[in-house]
């Protein structure tokens, strides 16, 4: 079977055009095209009124040999890969050793358990939230009635913060095993459409979500994986190794019981902000790693369409569109579009009381009226919170304190329409853009709860973002804050078998320890630490 890249057809090519399309391009016989499927379909709208559809196909061909020799040179012509997951290890038979433990049942925890399960493992994890279900609610308190649950909520719970997101399913990680085509593969054993293999941007949304990862819970227990929920890790234990080194032997929780433990995967996510000072007294190698801050940015979803597609605007092979912007500023600053959400909504995604934290959210149709972003600015620990490896911690936790002030103390969010932030006065009364933060936006001036040199850069980055995209800095665009939990702003440091520096068998894993950023990426990552648990277990 052969691989071929980057085979444009127009927008509304009819089916049989592509192996017409796959003869010419390879100068073989119609003939000669036994089969193909799909691998990736995208599509490039750089020219809007000639969008076409870009595809990367797997192809069956008569003499599969003979073509790979003679387009030996073309880059867009290969050997399919093998892209089938296999296991690194597998429990020894009667294995009766001490259960790896997996604190966090986000999609980096989620993907750590199911692998181990799948290895015979039977591994224990550990939320500080609750199941989905229930923690749907409690998300929806704060949203709907200004009530935090500080264990319960966007950023804590089975799900972890990638529930209540956009669902994306891509990234820029190198993958060179293919661990997010096995990511893929059992997202949709899980019920996820489909077109997820297929799709050059695939994403599911939240509702489905929900039901997936339901689903990967069942798979998990059934292999003798188990959950214990509202389980929270409070201190670990650690016995000294060497001068320099120590070692996990358990897990104090919130109970006052003592989980004992040798394999402990730390997928806590980005907001895990008691664990990261835990480790820090406990001497857990830590440090500050950059973030950005700033906004969400709202626009009706048909201005987007209508500036990316022009005339082609709301076709099904495109729909709604997205964009990816950045800025290189005078002040040495970059601005950029972050977890752009197509026909979706801003929702609240604090998990501390009195702190307002905005994020993005969408279901799988995209089908709502706002499209919107985070428009955020790169920090770093040198420039911005040079205090230490916590550092960043204490600055996410000022400016989310004076967005809670500025947006009422009622979790309500401060904004501030962009006509009125380029003209320095403070928002009193929308225009034709409402924005979708529930409890609801509090019309103010942003210069109450973000740093002046991100006020500064903004100024000069939305015009040059309009020229762009012709609605983004419309006077009537809403800008909502804010924004801080784009990333985490620590690293819990790890060695190449993937565990912590000075602490043997702790895993740090994922987006809270610093190694990935977003939902494939962070599972990608709980694949290869649960792969290195493995190995550690079989290996002693």
């Amino acid at each position: 079977m052969l691989r071929l890249s980057g085979l444009a057809l127009p927008l509304d090519h009819v089916p049989d055009a592509i192996p017409a399309a796959i003869a010419k391009r390879l100068g073989v016989t119609a003939q000669a095209v036994r089969d193909y499927r799909v691998f990736k379909r995208g599509n490039d709208a750089r020219r809007k009124s000639a969008i076409q559809l870009v595809y990367t196909l797997d192809i069956t061909l008569d003499d599969e040999a003979e073509v790979l020799a003679r387009l030996a040179g073309d880059k867009d012509v290969r050997a399919t890969p093998d892209m089938g997951y296999r296991f690194v290890a597998q429990a020894p038979q009667g294995w009766s050793g001490l259960r790896p433990v997996v604190i966090g049942a986000g999609p980096c925890g989620l993907f750590a358990g199911l692998i181990l399960a799948q290895m015979g493992f039977r591994p224990i994890i550990l939320d500080r939230g609750k199941i989905v279900r229930e923690r749907t609610k409690d998300t929806w308190g704060l949203w709907r009635r200004s009530e935090l649950n500080p264990d319960s909520n966007v950023q804590f719970g089975e799900g972890g913060a990638g529930t209540f997101s956009d669902g994306k399913l891509y990234c820029r990680v190198k993958d060179p095993r293919f661990l997010g085509r096995k990511v893929l593969e059992e997202f949709v054993k899980a019920g996820a459409p489909d077109d997820i293999l297929w799709e050059a941007h695939p994403h599911i949304g939240t509702f489905r979500l929900v039901t997936m990862v339901e689903s990967m819970r069942r798979t998990i227990e059934e292999l003798g994986g188990e959950y214990r929920w509202q389980t929270r890790v409070d201190d670990v234990a650690l016995e000294r190794t060497t001068e320099d080194g120590q070692r996990i032997r358990g897990l104090y929780l919130h109970d006052g019981s003592f989980l004992e433990a040798d394999h402990v995967v730390l997928a806590v996510g980005h907001s895990a902000r008691p664990t990261f000072e835990m480790l820090h007294r406990r001497g857990v190698h830590i440090e500050a790693k950059p973030f950005s801050i700033g906004v969400r940015i709202e626009h009706p979803q048909s201005w987007v369409d209508q500036a990316r597609y022009g005339k082609c605007a709301k076709h099904p092979d495109l729909g709604a569109a997205a964009y990816s912007l950045a800025h290189h500023c005078e002040n040495g600053r970059t601005v950029y579009s972050f977890c752009m959400c197509p026909g979706g909504r801003v929702v609240a995604a604090t998990s501390e009381e009195g702190r307002v934290v905005t994020n993005g959210m969408s279901q799988y149709s995209r089908a709502e009226f706002n499209a919107n972003s985070g428009l955020v600015v790169g920090i770093d620990p040198a420039r911005d919170y040079p205090e230490g490896p916590l550092a960043g911690i204490d600055f996410q936790r000022h400016w989310e304190s004076l967005a809670f002030v500025a947006g009422g103390s009622n979790y309500h969010a401060p904004g501030q329409l962009v006509g009125d932030f380029l003209a320095g006065r403070p928002s009193t009364a929308l225009g034709e853009v409402i924005p979708s933060y529930q409890p609801g936006v509090r019309l103010t001036e942003l210069s109450a709860c973000l740093p002046p040199f991100v006020l500064e850069s903004f100024r000069e980055a939305l015009p040059a973002f309009g020229r762009q995209i012709a609605c983004y800095d419309h006077p009537d665009a809403v800008m909502t804050g804010v924004e801080t939990r784009t990333s985490s702003p620590i690293r819990i440091t790890r060695g190449a078998d993937l565990q912590s520096l000075n602490v043997e068998r702790l895993f740090p894993a994922g987006e809270g320890a610093g190694y990935a950023g977003g939902i494939l990426s962070a599972a990608i990552d709980g694949i290869k630490v649960a792969e290195a648990v493995a190995k550690s277990i079989t290996a002693a």
